[in-house]
């Protein structure tokens, strides 16, 4: 009898070695695949960061007061108005 128990606490630790083994296998393949992921989207993230601050800049560079007021005047035909012509109104 005691070799029957004997035989199988030996394939019950042994089918515990095999499935501890598929786990960590399956645990390291996960984890691979979701560093692969996070270095993907860390790379999207700084390629958008950058299209993001050259965004910022274009912007900046559009909304300059000087150049706002250089396309009034050659697009639009917009001009300064004479003092005389500016009245103030009040409530």
């Amino acid at each position: 009898m005691n070799g029957v128990i004997g035989r199988v606490v030996t394939w019950l630790l042994l089918l515990a070695v095999l499935v501890s083994a598929i786990a960590v296998v399956w645990a390291r393949n996960e984890n691979r695949e979701l560093f692969i992921r996070l270095t993907g989207l860390q790379s999207e993230r700084d390629h958008l960061n950058i299209e993001y601050g050259r965004l910022e800049l274009e912007d900046a560079t559009w909304a300059d007061p000087a150049r706002v007021a250089s396309v009034a005047r050659s697009r639009l035909g917009m001009v300064n108005p004479d003092p005389a012509q500016i009245r103030m109104v009040r409530e």
